[in-house]
């Protein structure tokens, strides 16, 4: 039921995501969640910065009422569940421009001034890792 994945910092996505608040799936017949991830590797690919961000995905992160949802983590790092986003490029982007600041902060903290305005009002929750409670 588990699959080992690299361990660093990484954007898992829901793939079976609902396509918008209304609709589980877009007029293709595709849901939220896989177009996002396609969307997230596609502006990847492009952008050489984004290396070292891990690209996941997985079906279901139980936030149903929360369509496209994604998990950011890192080894030792706060994590975070976000949501609530447009399956495109420029969603893709700014949770790829979050995940190398949160990446390169010490304990997951980005602070706010330096978030992407793509992810502002997106955060579902944040979640401590194993060993630990945030402050």
């Amino acid at each position: 039921m588990l699959t080992p994945v690299e361990d660093g910092p990484a954007i898992v996505a829901c793939n079976t995501c609902r396509h918008s608040g209304d609709a589980k799936e877009d007029a293709a017949g595709l849901r939220g969640g896989a177009r996002l991830v396609a969307a997230l590797r596609e502006v990847q690919a492009g952008d050489p910065r984004y290396v070292g961000i891990a690209v996941q995905e997985m079906p279901c992160l139980f936030a149903c009422s929360e369509f496209c949802t994604v998990h950011l983590r890192a080894p030792g790092k706060v994590g975070y569940v976000l949501g609530r986003f447009t399956p495109d490029a420029d969603a893709a982007t700014a949770l790829l421009d979050y995940a190398l600041a949160y990446a390169e902060s010490e304990h997951g903290r980005v602070p706010f001034k330096e978030w992407p305005q793509g992810v502002k009002g997106h955060f579902i929750t944040r979640t401590p890792p194993p060993g630990f409670v945030a402050q």
